[in-house]
């Protein structure tokens, strides 16, 4: 059974930077389960990403600002971590605002396009 939740439009929030870097929900996610988890890899796996992918948008989230977002540590004895930093739990909570502000601005134009679109063309792009 489909969920109908899952049948409404979404608008989707995403940043692009002057030099083609880009803050979306797929960073933010990955951010999510790295506080959830303590660890890259465990949070790619999460999201059914590469320990190598998901070290890479790390690694890129890293040197977009001027604070670290994520602060990893190597092995040891009882392995490595990761953790967000303070600035990047501040980015988390900024960017969800952020998705939330846009969808309750975007909710009567939303309700008017649903009210519009053709329900025949679900999933057809």
């Amino acid at each position: 059974m489909t969920d109908p939740a899952a049948k409404t439009l979404v608008p989707i929030l995403r940043i692009s930077f002057p030099d083609e870097d880009r803050l979306g929900r797929g960073k933010m996610e990955l951010l999510e389960h790295i506080s959830a988890t303590g660890s890259i890899s465990a949070a790619g796996r999460a999201m059914d990403m590469s320990y190598r992918r998901a070290w890479l948008l790390v690694s890129e989230m890293n040197r977009m600002f001027c604070e670290q977002v994520v602060e990893s540590q190597r092995g040891g004895q009882k392995g490595g971590g990761a953790a967000l930093t303070p600035f990047g739990e501040q980015l988390l909570a900024r960017f969800r605002r952020m998705e939330s502000i846009l969808k309750a601005s975007l909710a009567e134009d939303l309700a008017w396009l649903e009210a519009k679109r053709n329900p025949r063309q679900d999933g057809q792009g």
